[in-house]
């Protein structure tokens, strides 16, 4: 019989892990030996904190980061096929959405192996729950262009397809050119289009706030170094 492949979402920050997720992660991760990582050290400090009593020597981890070779990555799956389940973890939030697990999925359907999604913290959907835009019809677009020409295009088309479309248009930024980003978005955008920034989702110091780019030129929210989630709708 095969195992299965677990999606197994984490925290967004320092949060304790069962004040966001549901009790049933931390009955898989009880279970699971075998894990396959983005990145071992904050892997097994998420692990450590959702099941205390598990031994860590005991745990299998595979790192599917940057560096990470194909041909390798490709028998990730193989104890599968012995049996055994697999966690695929995530840096922060879910698996497989705006993270390389993707390709994991993508390797468990082609063997025919059962991929299991877990409940946990999706900055992406919480931003956008919390936003006041259209939660019918949405589009994520990842990171922006960094050169500042094709960036400012980059916005300017995004927004010309949302009043198109009605369509609200969700990206991100590293978090340390976040001010940047939202200089430029001050500077590209119509007075009249309204934009969500969401920072620290689920973290003591969350914020989430939409208004319009004509309002936000009064507002200097704290952008510096944290995880935030841009949406615009015009």
């Amino acid at each position: 019989m095969l195992g299965k492949l677990y999606l197994i979402p984490t925290t967004l920050g320092d949060t304790e892990p069962l004040e966001v997720m549901p009790l049933s992660i931390k009955k898989v991760v009880e279970q699971i030996d075998y894990y396959i990582v983005e990145n071992e050290k904050s892997a097994r400090r998420f692990i450590k904190k959702i099941a205390p009593k598990k031994q860590q020597p005991t745990l299998t981890i595979k790192l599917l980061d940057k560096y990470a070779i194909e041909e390798e990555t490709q028998k990730y799956l193989d104890v599968c096929e012995q049996g055994f389940n697999v966690g695929l973890l995530s840096e922060a939030g879910v698996p497989a959405v705006a993270d390389p697990g993707a390709s994991i999925v993508k390797l468990a359907h082609e063997k025919n192996i059962k991929v299991v999604p877990l409940v946990g913290p999706s900055s992406i959907l919480l931003a956008m729950m919390a936003s006041g835009m259209n939660g019918q019809n949405f589009a994520f677009n990842g990171y922006l262009p960094i050169e500042r020409a094709e960036r400012r295009r980059a916005i300017k088309e995004l927004e010309k397809i949302s009043g198109d479309k009605n369509q609200s248009q969700i990206f991100i930024e590293t978090p340390y050119r976040n001010e940047k980003m939202f200089t430029e978005l001050k500077t590209v955008l119509s007075p009249h289009t309204n934009l969500c920034i969401a920072s620290d989702i689920t973290l003591q110091t969350e914020f989430i706030k939409t208004m319009t780019v004509k309002d936000w030129k009064h507002y200097k929210p704290d952008l510096h170094k944290k995880p935030a989630i841009f949406i615009i709708q015009k």
